[in-house]
């Protein structure tokens, strides 16, 4: 029903810059909401950001201030603008998307692949 795509990822040295993005298409649908998670070895997988279709915000302390997110509403498509990377930051990047359809009772929601992000001197 609805597929995500995520690219941007790769590596890049302590202090530098990346920009990651999602772009969800499929059956007709409408965004909920839409955030991107992370997943390094060993530990669970944590939220990052979020933000809802009225562009409300939220982020992890750990990112606050580094971390940007947006959306562009009209290609259903999200980023992740990411600065000051430290090593801490890698991991496996993993965007969700909230949706639902005119007339349903509730919403779903669907994952990206993944997008490896290193951070290496």
């Amino acid at each position: 029903q609805v597929q995500l795509v995520e690219s941007g990822g790769g590596l890049v040295q302590p202090g530098g810059s990346l920009r990651l993005s999602c772009a969800a298409s499929g059956s007709i649908f409408s965004v909920d909401g839409m955030g991107w998670y992370r997943q390094a070895p060993g530990k669970e997988r944590e939220l990052i950001a979020d933000i809802t279709s009225g562009d409300n915000t939220k982020y992890a302390d750990s990112v606050k201030g580094r971390f940007t997110i947006f959306m562009d509403n009209a290609k259903n498509t999200v980023y992740l603008q990411m600065n000051s990377l430290k090593p801490e930051d890698t991991a496996v990047y993993y965007c969700n998307v909230r949706v639902h359809w005119s007339g349903s009772s509730g919403g779903w929601h669907y994952w990206g692949q993944g997008t490896q992000v290193t951070v290496s001197s």
